[in-house]
Parts: structure tokens; C-alpha cells; sequence
């Protein structure tokens, strides 16, 4: 549900004709980020997933509730650092290149979670002379990923088996320090079905770096907390999975979480207004200013986004009541399509759609050169 400062800045956009737009509520994502540390109490450490949005007022909304950032290039570990200095950091992701892992350890960065045999030989080779490194093993293992919206299998970390060739390489390299385990799963888990996921994550991790003669081990239980676009006032239940959580930690252990999009998804709206309404086929379409270029989510979830009308001050143009309509964008493509079919009350030429859960994988993993229309204008609220 779109919120009150969101709707009220919407007017304002209407008013001066400047859509598309981002329109952000900084207020809200603190006290949603405030809601999620206040319920883990602690523990366990929360590091946000950057790429989820990396946009530096996020970055800075979010530190104060956060322990750290877990990052997934080069690129995302300069950004977080030019945004937030001094940040703890934990940098994953398959295919580091050795100027990346360079960067990592004249930034100091604390972990680095390795992929690879091959990537923890080049690691060692690289950190000799600059004091080791700090590094968490990703494993990868098998396991019943039903309901998961995203299994990370293939490429992603170390099944058991290779993972078994990186005690050879740690023992001649004693400069790199092994902390401990990642494993990142699944995505769009429920709490439940998440603390299932970190009771085999456990249950591998905890034998296997006692035998590496690991103490203190810290154990990153990765994100992938669910997110339900269907039916956004479903958020993931943080009580419930602080409670199971905290009755799997160990005394003498780390455990550690990388939230992302359930931290920020709820923070944003991408903002437009209807240029055309017209009927094809037998179907009603509604044709908005920009598209999903700029808010690549709903053809990549392949989802109808969750979406407001907010009726235009003189409405013009034609207009259509009590039918299913299709929201599509301005790209010459019969993909771009924001919600399919859906039945409204009314829409019409001049009305604003406000779509929501726009906070997190919308305008970072958009194509939006694509076309060249012009990119949306970006609004964080309360405003200066």
C-alpha cells in the first residue's frame, strides 16, 4: 500500500508532468530495517546483500541497522566504501578476477568468501605479501529446494566433495586465516522453510571446520528471505525466524545473514502516467509513459508487479471500467508488459500507476538505455 508522503509526493510529480520517477521512502525503509534488527537483537550479524540496491542513500539509510555489507564485485565494493566508509565487508561472488581480489586486500576487506579451489590458490598466491587473508569456503550443497523462487546450484561455491581440495591449499598457505562457512541456497524461502535450510547448513558446517581445526567459527547462512509480490502485506516473518535461530546458535560461534531484497523492496515505487487506453483483440490495454526497462522486475519474475491508480486531477482521453486490463510500456517489444490482465474499477488517459516493491532489483538490474526514452527522475522522501 502506497504510503502517505509516497502519494502526496505523486501529486506533485503529476503536476509538473515529471514521470516516469523513483520515489523512495527513507522513513519507511529505516523502520523496516530498524524492525528487522530489533528482532534478531544481535544475532545474528546482518550484512546487507548490496546488490539488491546499491543506491547510496539505501546504503546510508540502512548502515545504522546493519553490521556490515556483503558485496558480489569490484565494482559493488568501491561503491559501498565511497558510500559508507569504514564499513565491515564480505565479499562474494564466482569469478573474481585477481585485480578485484587485489582491490579486496588493499581495501582490507574482512571476508572474502571463495568459490573455488583455483580462486583460493590465487588468493593465497596474491596475499602472501600483504599480510593473508581473512576467508569463508561457499559451499554448495544438495538438498530439497521445493518452494525455493531461486535455487543457487551450478556454479555457485563448492559441493562437498571439491571442497575437500581446499585444506591442502590452506595447509601451505598458513597467512590465509579460514574463519568459517558460506552457503547461500535458495531465495524466496519463508522463515520456516529458511530455518530448515540453516539446520543442513549447520549440521555440514559445523563438523567439517572442527576438523579443519576452525575455532570461534563463523557460519554465513546467506539470504534469500521470501518475498511475496502476490500479496505484499505478506512479509517474511522475522520473530519466528529470530526464535528458531537463536535456539540453533552455538555459544562459541558466528552466525551471520545477508538480507536483501526483504530489506529494501518495500522502500520504493516506480512512479508513471497512462499515455493511451485502447482495445486489441478483445483486450484492454493500458500504455504508461517509460516501461520495463526501467523497472526490469516484473519480466524478470515474470510476475503482474503490485500497482496503485491513483486517478489524474482531469483525467482526458479515453478511459475503461470493470475490465481486466494489461500494463504495458513504451518499448517495442510485446514483452514489456507490467501486469497482465488484471481487472480494475477504472483507469484512464492521464492517471498515475504506482507501482510498489520497487525498492530492491528494479532500477539496478534494468536495461534502461534500451530504446533511449528518458531515464526517471529519482525522489527520496522526506526531502531536505
Amino acid at each position: 500500500m502506497i504510503t502517505e508522503s509516497v502519494a502526496g509526493h505523486c501529486e506533485h510529480l503529476a503536476q509538473a508532468s515529471n514521470f516516469p520517477a523513483y520515489v523512495y521512502d527513507m522513513d519507511a525503509l529505516a523502520q523496516h530495517a530498524g524492525t528487522i534488527r530489533s528482532a534478531l537483537s544481535g544475532s545474528p550479524e546482518i550484512f546487507y546483500a548490496a546488490k539488491a540496491n546499491p543506491d547510496p542513500e539505501f546504503l546510508r539509510t540502512i548502515a545504522p541497522f546493519v553490521d556490515g555489507f556483503e558485496v558480489a564485485s569490484g565494482g559493488e565494493l568501491r561503491h559501498v566504501l565511497d558510500a559508507v566508509p569504514g564499513s565491515r565487508i564480505a565479499f562474494g561472488g564466482p569469478g573474481k578476477t585477481v585485480a578485484e581480489l587485489r582491490d579486496a586486500l588493499e581495501r582490507r576487506v574482512e571476508r572474502i568468501h571463495v568459490e573455488s579451489p583455483h580462486e583460493l590458490k590465487r588468493l593465497a598466491e596474491l596475499s602472501r605479501s600483504a599480510g593473508g587473508a581473512d576467508v569463508m569456503l561457499r559451499v554448495n550443497l544438495a538438498g530439497d529446494r521445493a518452494g525455493a523462487a531461486l535455487a543457487m546450484t551450478g556454479p555457485f561455491g563448492m559441493d562437498p566433495e571439491l571442497i575437500e581440495a581446499c585444506r591442502v591449499i590452506l595447509e601451505a598457505a598458513p597467512w590465509l586465516r579460514l574463519r568459517g562457512i558460506h552457503a547461500h541456497l535458495a531465495s524466496g524461502l519463508d522463515a520456516n522453510a529458511m530455518l530448515r535450510q540453516s539446520e543442513q547448513i549447520l549440521a555440514w558446517a559445523r563438523p567439517w571446520l572442527s576438523s579443519a581445526g576452525v575455532e570461534s567459527p563463523e557460519i554465513n547462512l546467506g539470504g534469500g528471505m521470501g518475498v511475496d509480490y502476490v500479496a505484499p502485506e505478506c512479509r517474511f516473518d522475522w520473530q519466528t525466524y529470530a526464535q528458531g535461530i537463536t535456539k540453533l546458535k552455538r555459544p562459541e560461534e558466528t552466525l551471520r545473514i545477508e538480507p536483501g531484497r526483504a530489506m529494501a523492496v518495500y522502500a520504493g515505487w516506480y512512479v508513471t502516467d497512462v499515455l493511451d487506453v485502447k482495445q486489441a483483440h478483445g483486450e484492454w490495454f493500458a500504455v504508461l509513459r517509460g516501461g520495463t526497462m526501467q523497472i526490469r522486475t516484473p519480466v524478470t519474475k515474470g510476475h503482474n508487479h503490485p500497482f496503485q491508480i491513483l486517478p489524474g486531477a482531469s483525467p482526458e482521453g479515453p478511459a475503461v471500467e470493470n475490465v481486466p486490463v494489461t500494463f504495458v510500456g513504451q518499448l517495442c517489444t510485446p514483452k514489456d508488459v507490467f501486469a497482465r490482465s488484471v481487472p480494475i474499477d477504472r483507469i484512464a488517459v492521464g492517471d498515475v500507476v504506482a507501482f510498489s516493491m520497487a525498492g530492491a532489483y528494479a532500477w539496478n538490474i534494468s536495461h534502461y538505455d534500451f530504446l533511449m526514452h528518458p531515464r526517471p527522475s529519482f525522489h527520496y522522501l522526506p526531502q531536505p
